[in-house]
């Protein structure tokens, strides 16, 4: 998701896109809240771990 995220970055900067920039950056902050949830142990949608 973070990969992602960061590819539509980059693609919405080039392009000139601002919708692709703004899901990018939701997609990376929403990859990165779950890493680090899932780092700390604490269950992500009813899983110990977030894959």
């Amino acid at each position: 998701m973070i990969i992602l995220g960061l590819i539509l970055l980059v693609v919405g900067l080039i392009a000139g896109m601002g919708i692709l920039w703004t899901i990018g950056v939701v997609l990376v902050v929403v990859g990165i809240l779950l890493w680090i949830l899932g780092a700390i142990g604490h269950e992500v949608g009813g899983r110990r771990h977030y894959w």
